[in-house]
C-alpha cells in the first residue's frame, strides 16, 4: 500500500447511486371518459333526427298543437290543452275531440276508490249537443235520495271528480235534472217534480263550482221533471231519475237538417224549374188546369166583363 504523504487530504467518499423509476403515462382506453362525450353527442343528434321525422309524418292537428305550444308554453286556451299555466297537459287533448274527452273522463273516474260500484250507472254518450254524462239513479238512490234535492255522499264524490276534470276545459256546461213519472208534491202543493228536478241540477252546479268549474263555464241549468223519460215504456223506472252534465262543443257542428237542405237545394231548384217548364208547355197547349196564359197588352181576355163565379 502506497504510503500517503503527510498533510494530504483524505480521499472523497464514494457518491451514492440513485435509481429513478418513471411510470408510463396511461392512455384513455376503456378506463377513460372521453368516449362518453362523443356518445352523448351522437344520442342527442339521433333524438333530434327522430323528432324531425315524427313531425314530418304527423298530421296537421299535431303540427298546429306543437306550434301553439312553443309559441306559448303556458297555454292560451285557443288551441290545445288547458288555460291553466304549468299543468303539463297543453298538448294532450284537442278540445273538440269528444271521443278522446270521453276516454279521458272514463280514465279519471276509474281512479275513484268506489267507482266499480257505480260504473254501471254512469253513462257517457256523444250527441249533437256534445258529450253527455248521465248519472242514472237506482231504486235505493245512489246519487240523489228519493225526493231529496241534495246529492248523496256518492253523488257528491262523483260530481267533485267530474268538476276537477271539466274545470280544466274552456267548454261550456249544461246541467239537467230529470225525474220519473211518480207524482211528487208537498202538503202545500207548491213543490213538484219541476222544482225537484231543477233543484237537483242546481245543487250539482253549486257543488261543481266549488271544485274547479268556473261560474262563467256553466251556460244553463235546466229541470225537465218527467217530460223527457229515459224509458218511456216504463215511466216509473229508477233510471228515469237522473242528472245530466253536457260538455258543449266549442264550435257547434252543422245541423243535419240544414246540411240536408243545402244539399238538396240544387236538386229541388232543378226539379222546380222542370215543373214550371212543363206547366208552361201545358198552358201553351191549351190545358184546362193552372193559370190562364198571359195576354198581350190591350187584348181582351176571354169572358172579360162577366161577373166572377164565387
Amino acid at each position: 500500500m502506497t504510503p500517503q504523504p503527510e498533510g494530504a487530504p483524505p480521499p472523497a467518499p464514494p457518491r451514492p447511486i440513485f435509481v429513478i423509476k418513471r411510470k408510463k403515462a396511461g392512455h384513455g382506453g376503456h378506463h377513460g371518459g372521453a368516449w362518453k362525450v362523443a356518445y352523448a353527442d351522437f344520442v342527442t343528434a339521433m333524438m333530434a333526427l327522430f323528432i324531425v321525422l315524427w313531425l314530418m309524418s304527423a298530421d296537421e292537428k299535431v303540427k298546429e298543437a306543437v306550434s301553439a305550444f312553443f309559441n306559448n308554453p303556458t297555454g292560451n286556451g285557443t288551441q290545445i290543452g288547458t288555460d291553466a299555466a304549468g299543468t303539463g297537459h297543453a298538448i294532450t287533448l284537442p278540445k273538440d275531440d269528444m271521443a278522446k274527452l270521453r276516454e279521458k273522463m272514463e280514465q279519471a273516474l276509474k281512479t275513484m276508490p268506489n267507482f266499480k260500484d257505480m260504473k254501471e250507472h254512469v253513462e257517457m254518450t256523444i250527441t249533437v249537443d256534445g258529450l253527455r254524462i248521465e248519472l242514472l239513479e237506482t231504486e235505493a238512490g245512489m246519487f240523489f235520495e228519493s225526493g231529496r234535492p241534495l246529492p248523496s255522499p256518492s253523488g257528491a264524490e262523483l260530481l267533485t271528480r267530474l268538476a276537477e276534470e271539466l274545470g280544466k276545459l274552456p267548454n261550456h256546461l249544461l246541467l239537467e235534472g230529470h225525474t220519473d213519472a211518480k207524482p211528487f208534491t208537498t202538503k202545500d202543493g207548491y213543490y213538484s217534480n219541476w222544482e225537484l228536478s231543477t233543484d237537483r241540477a242546481n245543487a250539482a252546479r253549486r257543488l261543481m263550482e266549488q271544485h274547479g268549474v268556473s261560474h262563467e263555464q256553466v251556460a244553463q241549468v235546466r229541470g225537465f221533471a218527467e217530460r223527457q223519460l229515459r224509458h218511456p215504456e216504463d215511466p216509473m223506472h229508477a233510471s228515469n231519475r237522473r242528472v245530466s252534465v253536457i260538455v258543449q262543443y266549442l264550435t257547434p257542428p252543422p245541423e243535419p237538417a240544414k246540411a240536408a237542405g243545402e244539399a238538396g237545394k240544387g236538386e229541388g231548384g232543378k226539379a222546380q224549374g222542370e215543373a214550371e217548364k212543363k206547366s208552361g208547355e201545358g198552358h201553351k197547349e191549351g190545358g184546362e188546369t193552372g193559370k190562364p196564359p198571359v195576354k198581350a197588352a190591350g187584348e181582351p181576355a176571354k169572358g172579360e166583363g162577366k161577373p166572377a163565379a164565387h
